[in-house]
């Protein structure tokens, strides 16, 4: 399953380091290609609805399949882009595979752990999708030295084969609920709603559209949502279950993990910019000091059960949520004459402490659910997880232009100050949402039941 996650993030991670290459290959500006990487992310957050229902019908790893199939297509396509605008469509189909790939990968792992093991499963789960960003950004850099950008998407190719090969072998059919009927109205409206909102998103104080349009779809995104809400309380079995926000843990997890995700959003967009145009690097440079973040964020892996088994999911959330925003802005004061070997432990420690809040959050999420619904909080989180993401690299594109004061304006260091400042102060905002969890939140996981029972 991890294979899937693993292509991903090495993929997402090259495109954002390879962002100014593409910025001289199709004569765009760096800020408008965040439209790559949110296209992408828009097409998860549309189409991931769906995504539970489809693996319940016609089986997890069938449709496990045909999405790392999908994806690969997806990516042979975007390495033959010859502009943005097709870059933009091809990327929105591999994001029609992922849109499936991850939540049924997910599915798929927590049917399948015992619940006392979930947090171990679920850290190595996540593990090879932590070493895709640690390759991601050097590989971009040194395929940009050797070859051309196309060769950044190409690499997905051997990547995802070996990945099915490992599907077919490993992972045994389950057998899933009867779903149903597929809620149509439903997934209209949560599509419209979605969609609203994200262009809303993406076009906010950028001047790429005019000012009533902007408006028009927030509008639409408030007045389709408000639609779902009251369509979804109606209906048994609608396609976003958000009767499951009752549960304490899973709501915190929902709503703190997507202002956090703004950061995390924000970050691989700004970061490779800041490195490469800002201070004038090169791809691979900027890349290897980057990496420093998925190597913070790997050497959590392996403590995560004993971290959570010592402190508990409260007080783990609440640390590493202010220690997070912290060092997610602090790249903001990157300049030419700080030391390397500094910009490299900040990351690092930086990865390392989001990482603790990633793997308790997407854990805790699951505590109280009962195993009769895990498919749709796992449908629910990775719609909310993807719209975090891509309302991060909206929100940092939009901190990055008002600084920035026009298209036309050469980017320097000290015009990143606002963008990694804001993207703290919101990833800072989620804790006190961890501080009305019960200091006892998800006890039946974390491997200390008996104790907090007695």
């Amino acid at each position: 399953m991890a294979s899937a996650l693993f292509m991903e993030f090495i993929d997402s991670t090259a495109l954002s380091t390879a962002l100014p290459a593409l910025s001289k290959a199709f004569g765009s500006d760096l800020v408008h290609l965040k439209l790559a990487l949110t296209s992408y992310i828009l097409a998860l957050a549309v189409v991931t609805p769906a995504s539970g229902w489809i693996a319940d019908k016609y089986g997890p790893r069938r449709v496990f399949m045909t999405a790392m199939g999908v994806f690969l297509v997806g990516s042979v396509l975007c390495g033959f882009s010859q502009s943005l605008a097709q870059l933009v469509v091809f990327r929105t189909i591999q994001g029609i595979g992922g849109a499936l790939m991850t939540p049924v990968g997910r599915l798929i792992v927590v049917s399948s752990a015992p619940r006392e093991r979930l947090v171990a499963a679920m850290s190595w789960f996540t593990m090879p999708a932590l070493v895709g960003p640690l390759i991601g950004p050097p590989l971009a850099g040194f395929i940009l030295r050797i070859a051309d950008w196309p060769w950044i998407f190409f690499i997905n190719v051997p990547v995802g084969i070996l990945g099915m090969l490992a599907v077919l072998r490993f992972v045994p059919p389950l057998h899933q609920p009867d779903p149903g009927r597929f809620d149509v109205k439903g997934f209209i409206l949560a599509a419209i709603a979605i969609t609203s909102l994200m262009v809303a998103a993406e076009t906010a104080g950028m001047g790429l559209v005019p000012a009533s349009l902007q408006i028009g779809a927030a509008v639409l995104a408030l007045v389709m949502g408000a639609a779902y809400i009251r369509h979804a309380l109606r209906t048994e079995r609608p396609v976003l279950n958000i009767r499951l926000v009752r549960f304490a843990t899973y709501r915190a997890s929902l709503m703190g993990g997507t202002l956090v995700r703004v950061g995390l959003g924000a970050t691989p967009f700004l970061l490779p910019l800041l490195f490469q145009v800002g201070l004038g690097w090169g791809a691979f440079e900027a890349g290897l000091v980057i990496i420093g973040t998925s190597m913070g964020a790997l050497s959590y892996k392996p403590v995560a059960p004993a971290v959570v088994k010592r402190f508990g999911f409260r007080s783990t959330l609440i640390f590493s949520n202010v220690v997070t925003a912290v060092l997610t802005a602090l790249p903001a004061f990157f300049r030419e004459t700080t030391p390397v070997a500094l910009m490299v432990i900040i990351l690092a420690i930086g990865g390392f402490m989001r990482s603790m809040q990633f793997t308790s959050l997407n854990t805790v999420a699951y505590a109280d659910i009962p195993p009769s619904t895990v498919s749709n909080a796992s449908t629910l989180a990775v719609v909310t997880q993807q719209m975090g993401l891509s309302l991060g690299i909206s929100f940092g594109g939009l901190m990055l232009h008002l600084a920035r004061g026009g298209d036309d304006a050469p980017l320097t260091p000290h015009q990143f100050i606002l963008p990694f400042i804001a993207v703290g102060v919101v990833t800072m905002l989620a804790g006190p949402l961890y501080r009305r969890m019960s200091p006892d939140a998800g006890a039946s996981i974390r491997g200390r039941r008996a104790d907090v029972e007695a």
